[in-house]
């Protein structure tokens, strides 16, 4: 089902200036990552009054500033922009880059305070999911072709055109973020890259639970008539004791934790790992080796 070789990509928050976040992308593209991602909120939605630059215009600057490595938001929270207008901006993007934009989606999150400080609707899970829905089909209409309309419940697109046409064809890869059962489902649909984390306690815990995600993508897949491996599925690692230990990630704590870590959720069904860019200088060096030593060896060992 793994699309090989495996990928692994780096956040970058924006929580920092604009030089940091430009020098960590470079550092991560320098390494050998395949695709560094930033996030979307209109403030940290964590600490509000924290330094924050938004992701979008990040991919623009970060498509001239590096060469190769692939760009994405992880993920678009939807409700912040217009279907239409996002896809405007991604065509941009997969222009200014050559080609190596993926359009991360996702619902948000509705303990985000950026609604209320925008003043726009923070609709619960179940008015989310469906809007959700209708986004990505407008999103994929109009960059999949150059003239389109859509006639949904919440979305209205009459005649759109859209030139030029995206670089990548039929269009940028679409990456959806998924927890919960409904959506997962949804993105064994619709999705180029099913995204996915697990906020339990234990690496262990994340493990079953991811499972079962995995089992529930399957089943959906098989329903559809779709091949699970045409959809790479992404796990975003989460360190839930990331933030009481003071920004210490257990994933960086040494070269083996790592790559037992790493190798567990590769076996777990997962073709791409998404990591955090580290917090502490004193892991900076064990990010470094993990690049050079243990991502090449799990790309040739999927090989074969």
């Amino acid at each position: 089902m793994a699309h090989t070789p495996p990928r692994f990509g780096v956040l970058v928050l924006p929580n920092s200036d604009w030089s940091e976040i430009l020098r960590c992308s470079k550092h991560v593209e320098d390494l050998g990552f395949d695709l560094v991602t930033t996030a979307d909120h209109f403030v940290d939605w964590t600490d509000p009054q924290r330094l924050w630059h938004e992701g979008w215009s990040i991919l623009a600057a970060l498509a001239m500033a590096t060469d190769r490595i692939r760009l994405a938001t992880y993920v678009t929270q939807f409700p912040l922009r217009h279907p239409a207008m996002l896809a405007r901006q991604a065509l941009t993007i997969d222009h200014i880059s050559g080609g190596r934009l993926e359009i991360g989606l996702g619902t948000g999150i509705n303990i985000d305070p950026s609604y209320d400080m925008m003043g726009i609707p923070n609709w619960d899970g179940k008015e989310r999911v469906p809007r959700f829905k209708e986004y990505v089909e407008v999103i994929d209409g109009l960059l999949s072709n150059e003239v389109s309309s859509f006639s949904g419940e919440y979305f209205t697109i009459n005649e759109a055109v859209v030139k030029p046409r995206p670089v990548q064809q039929p269009r940028p890869p679409i990456v959806i973020a998924a927890l919960g059962p409904v959506m997962v489902r949804f993105a064994a649909r619709m999705a180029d890259t099913w995204n996915t984390m697990s906020f339990a306690g234990t690496f262990d815990e994340q493990l079953t639970e991811i499972g079962a995600k995995v089992d529930v993508f399957n089943e959906a897949c098989a329903k559809l008539g779709r091949d699970p491996g045409d959809v790479r599925l992404s796990y975003h690692l989460f360190d839930p004791k990331a933030r009481s230990s003071g920004g210490a990630f257990s994933y960086y704590a040494s070269v083996d934790a790592f790559e037992e870590m790493a190798g567990r959720v590769m076996e777990a069904g997962f073709s791409e790992l998404s990591l955090y860019y580290p917090v502490l200088p004193e892991q900076v060096a064990v990010f470094e080796r993990i690049a050079q030593d243990v991502l090449p060896k799990i790309r040739q060992a999927a090989l074969g």
